[in-house]
């Protein structure tokens, strides 16, 4: 009688200060990853843009850590996300292209053959959830719901228009969906996405939960409202000016989650992962990936280096900064062993648990090596420290020291061939356990003259 009520108190005094908890006392963090779609490097405050105002986004890297050599797989979309939700490689299972919008084909999609992260989540009692651009396979079997996903909503192509009856291709234009049932687009895509995030915060507690919000913005096409043109008008270049609009909604819907992880009680334990899935396409939509060189579709800096926040009050510092690498890997491992996931088959993972390095614990290195291909092998990129190989077929190796040369100016490679032949067997090594793309990209098509 005694156990049972101060078991009873303790859970009401949990509740009344907004504690998450659960029947269990479960005091697991909620986990919240959040992707940007071709974000420019410098595109936000607290990256040190000057012309796109991002204050909620900038409160987000306050509360938290700015990891100044953040980076993701993959130089484009969906190997990248693929990689996030699997914790592995895309190479080492075949996923290293966009597929196609072709809900016929039972290939192109992220394979069978992977436990993504919400299905080893859900076997340690969490609630998983998904809202936004999907991109990981057309085919029903491929979707939201049967990868692990409890609860869906939005886009399942590689991109949306950003309000119905705009125009845009047939994967573009396709409903919405909602646990595989579709329903038309109303609102601001963007909005829309913020607005059914919180409301999955709102319902999912007590119970610990992950969320994959992923924004299809500010990827193309170029689509705003009036309001939020009003509200970055000050910048004259007009397709700078849209993509500014687009930023700033997407900050806004993260202001709309942010508020409410405070107003429910849950941010002081919610651990909030945010980056974007690749560089800024410049040429496209005038991201500036400055002071980097290159964007999207890149091995270069300016394609897989990305702004990269995580943030958790409870447990890591704020307002700091972790300048060695880490990388989108790191959510998959870190989540696991958050959630006590430790004796799930996850033997192939290859992210690291960050709470031990941005919290302090230690000062080595997440990472000794980080690798990158594309195209089968056309192109790739190693780095080790602050050194960097880059490999293009056909082509000279090219070696750059980034800790002095961050924008990959200065090619150190007919000088340095130790070093050249370092990575590169570093590179083989590695390379030896990847396997050929199973699908390719869609063809894109010619521009009119």
């Amino acid at each position: 009688m005694f156990c049972r009520k101060y078991w009873f108190r303790n859970l009401v005094c949990a509740l009344l200060v907004g504690l998450p908890t659960n029947a269990f006392g479960d005091d697991r963090p909620n986990i919240l990853v959040i992707v940007a779609d071709d974000l420019g490097y410098a595109d936000l405050g607290f990256q040190g843009c000057k012309d796109i105002p991002t204050p909620h986004l900038d409160g987000l890297a306050k509360s938290g850590v700015r990891c100044t050599n953040g980076y993701v797989t993959h130089p484009f979309c969906s190997p990248t996300r693929a990689a996030l939700l699997t914790g592995r490689y895309q190479q080492r299972f075949g996923h290293e292209n966009n597929p196609a919008w072709l809900p016929e084909d039972r290939v192109a999609g992220l394979p069978h053959s992977e436990t993504p992260l919400p299905s080893v989540l859900r076997t340690k009692g969490y609630a998983t959830g998904c809202v936004g651009k999907w991109h990981l396979g057309a085919h029903p079997s491929f979707h939201p719901n049967r990868r692990g996903f409890e609860h869906y909503y939005g886009a399942l192509g590689g991109g949306h228009v950003y309000q119905d009856g705009l125009k845009g291709s047939n994967e573009y234009t396709i409903p919405m969906d909602r646990n595989g049932v579709g329903e038309p687009l109303e609102g601001y895509i963007t909005t829309v996405f913020g607005h059914e995030a919180s409301e999955y915060i709102k319902r999912s507690q007590p119970k610990p939960w992950l969320l994959y919000l992923a924004f299809n913005a500010p990827h193309t096409p170029l689509q705003s409202t009036p309001e939020l043109q009003q509200r970055v008008s000050h910048i004259e270049n007009k397709e700078r000016r849209d993509l500014a609009a687009m930023i700033v909604g997407m900050d806004d819907a993260v202001g709309e989650v942010l508020s409410t992880l405070d107003s429910t009680g849950q941010r002081d334990n919610t651990l909030v992962f945010f980056f974007s899935d690749n560089g800024g396409p410049i040429s496209v939509t005038k991201a500036n990936n400055s002071p980097l060189r290159n964007g999207k579709g890149s091995v270069y800096e300016g394609g897989i280096r990305v702004p990269f926040v995580v943030s958790w009050p409870r447990k890591l510092p704020k307002g700091t900064t972790f300048d060695k690498p880490v990388v989108s890997l790191d959510v998959f491992a870190t989540s696991v062993a958050l959630a006590g996931a430790a004796n799930q088959p996850t033997e192939k993972i290859e992210g690291v648990n960050l709470i031990p390095y941005l919290s302090g614990q230690t000062n080595e290195s997440p990472h000794e090596t980080l690798f990158w291909r594309t195209g089968g092998g056309a192109t790739s990129a190693v780095r080790q420290g602050n050194w960097k190989l880059i490999g293009k077929r056909g082509e000279a190796a090219e070696l750059y020291e980034l800790g002095k040369d961050i924008n990959e100016q200065n090619n150190l490679a007919n000088s340095d061939r130790d070093k050249v032949k370092q990575l590169e067997k570093a590179y083989e090594e590695w390379n030896t356990k990847n396997v050929a793309p199973l699908f390719e990209s869609p063809k894109q098509p010619r521009k009119k003259k």
